[in-house]
């Protein structure tokens, strides 16, 4: 395959040579099947992980068990939680109340994730099918025939789309958790496929575009609409393929409906000063969010973000350069569109963070799948080969520590398991096992298809990339889930607190306690904590990095110690537990004595 410049009146457009037979499209239930494996796996079956996916379900247990107020303004057990909209929140809970009974809380909680993501996947591929189809993408026509026909190029081209989306790293655990960013996925993703159908069907895309936008107010905060709705609202102006005066008509205010649906109702319907603090909260934690990052915090997204969308951003460099000259046809400009404006946000946070990371994969997938017509024979096989050392490699590793943690064998590494989860004993899972032999088993297969056979279908420069995100995960998943669900769960820690609960509390109060504290205390011993206007609370629960003394408290109270501990896997947190009592009379200012 090669590039070059059309001549005459073609000489802008980028030459793409091509055969009908480079075009065979990805089995369909390959396609489905890596995609569904990747997604279902690491889902269920384990505990609320720190950090916020244990604060999403959180929210979403204390929506399922709560008051309308609370599904009007999400809260975990009474501590808001404002920085995103209730979307995920509301999927959650809802899922919850119909097969919680069946698959339990935890489980229940993250099958909207499941389906979130399978219906992102989806999106992408279909986006990408429609931007393949058109005229102005199409491989040079040979004289006497045998390119591919429209529709084969744009299903190849879409199958590459979703592969480099899989292949993310960054997408593995982002796309599995109980959070807003997964609905906020899928609502970005929805804007790309609307300016996709724009060109064809235009009210069908203004539709998806005006509820895209939509549903990112309600499950992100109001700036990410704003930035995403008014950049893609400008791409017209410069895309004549793409203006469509539907997106006005019926795109934009479709947007302000949705989006100001929840807004307006939590309002007027609980005309309260907690709800209207709530949404003020909101509005003022997007602003606060995008404040401008400072040194720190560009050197993290710097150093993070092109691990975190590796392989997609070279590919899309590439394509850009090579459709540079096509740069406002809609294949190039839609993606830019969705994907510069969340580029900029990442660079606009104020704290290190990465959970916008995952919101320009789409985009960014999308633009690469159509710089994999133009790759050089060398450029693929290097993916090919670092996609096969490194992930075999890595896959070796994990084989290697969980043999050690069931025989002991190697020593050292056996030695460094038990330093890093003291206390941990290793169980032994048959089906656990054979589905990770069944993943190394595929992934063995795969690569010597592809080294012996050397297809020269589009798609085989990407395919051993998403293979191995995909194998790497269902190991991780598989082998090490006891030693990352033991690492990362406060199911001990909340059982250890309880015990020395008195059993007639009115209510704890968290000091220095985050979300995923809260919520996970909530859910794995039924902990009461301070709700908004409750003051009288004869039980404390604070977290220290370091010893700041006994709490004070006004006469004729102190507080008594009686419990401190940690979760095993973590040095740093460090939780006190204390119960108000009578003071005595020769006790200090501080403390029980």
């Amino acid at each position: 395959m090669s590039a070059r410049r059309r001549t005459g009146s073609e000489s802008m457009n980028p030459v793409v040579r091509l055969t009908a037979s480079a075009t065979r499209a990805l089995p369909r239930a390959a396609l489905l099947a890596i995609c569904l494996i990747y997604a279902a796996t690491g889902l269920f079956a384990r505990d609320p992980w720190k950090n916020e996916d244990a604060a999403g379900f959180g929210a979403m247990y204390t929506l399922a068990h709560g008051t309308p107020a609370d599904w009007l303004t999400p809260n975990i057990f009474g501590h808001p939680v404002p920085d995103n909209g209730p979307l995920m929140y509301w999927l959650g809970a809802l899922s919850i109340r119909l097969t919680g009974w069946l698959l339990g809380a935890s489980n229940a909680a993250r099958l909207p994730t499941l389906l979130l993501f399978l219906l992102t996947c989806g999106l992408v591929w279909y986006g990408s099918y429609l931007l393949g189809r058109r005229a102005e993408v199409q491989p040079f026509k040979y004289a006497f025939g045998g390119e591919p026909a429209p529709r084969d190029y744009g299903r190849t081209i879409a199958d590459g789309a979703v592969l480099i989306l899989l292949a993310c790293f960054g997408l593995a655990e982002r796309g599995h958790e109980s959070t807003a960013q997964i609905a906020q996925l899928l609502s970005v993703t929805l804007v790309l496929y609307g300016l996709a159908r724009l060109s064809d069907k235009p009210w069908q895309g203004a539709a998806c575009w005006g509820g895209g936008v939509g549903l990112l107010a309600l499950s992100g905060n109001p700036v990410m609409p704003v930035a995403v709705g008014v950049c893609t609202l400008a791409v017209p102006l410069l895309s004549p393929a793409l203006r469509r005066v539907q997106l006005l008509v019926l795109g934009l205010p479709l947007a302000l409906a949705i989006g100001l649906s929840w807004p307006l109702v939590a309002w007027f319907a609980a005309p309260d000063t907690a709800a209207h603090r709530y949404l003020y909260d909101w509005l003022n934690a997007g602003l606060n969010r995008y404040s401008g990052g400072p040194s720190n915090v560009l050197a993290y997204a710097a150093k993070n973000f092109p691990l975190f969308t590796w392989p997609a951003w070279p590919l899309a460099l590439w394509s850009l350069w090579s459709w540079r000259r096509l740069w406002r046809a809609p294949h190039v400009a839609a993606p830019l569109a969705v994907a510069v404006p969340l580029l900029l946000l990442v660079l606009l946070q104020s704290h290190q963070n990465n959970r916008l990371f995952v919101l320009p994969l789409p985009a960014l997938s999308m633009l690469a799948a159509f710089g994999l017509p133009t790759l050089k024979r060398g450029a693929i096989n290097a993916i090919d080969w670092f996609a096969v050392l490194s992930f075999t490699l890595l896959s070796g590793f994990v084989w290697i520590v969980w043999i050690a943690g069931q025989t002991g064998f190697p020593p050292p590494i056996a030695r460094n398991l038990a330093r890093l989860l003291p206390g941990f004993q290793p169980s032994f899972n048959p089906l656990a096992l054979a589905a990770a032999l069944a993943a190394t088993a595929a992934w063995v297969w795969l690569v010597r298809w592809r080294l012996s056979r050397s297809p020269k279908v589009l798609w085989r420069s990407v395919v051993l990339s998403s293979a191995g995100t995909t194998l790497m995960w269902v190991l991780l998943m598989t082998l090490w889930l006891p030693f990352i669900d033991y690492s990362r769960t406060y199911r001990d820690v909340a059982q250890q607190i309880a015990s020395h609960l008195p059993p007639d509390y009115t209510c704890i109060d968290p000091v220095r306690l985050g979300e995923a504290q809260i919520a996970s205390f909530g859910y794995f011993a039924d902990m009461r904590f301070r709700r908004p206007g409750q003051s009288d609370c004869n039980v404390l629960l604070r977290q220290d990095r370091q010893d700041f003394g006994d709490p004070q408290s006004p006469a004729p109270y102190c507080w008594r110690q009686v419990w401190e501990g940690r979760r095993a896997a973590d040095r740093d947190e460090r939780f006190r537990l204390y119960l108000r009592e009578a003071r005595p009379a020769r006790a200090g200012a501080g403390g029980c004595r």
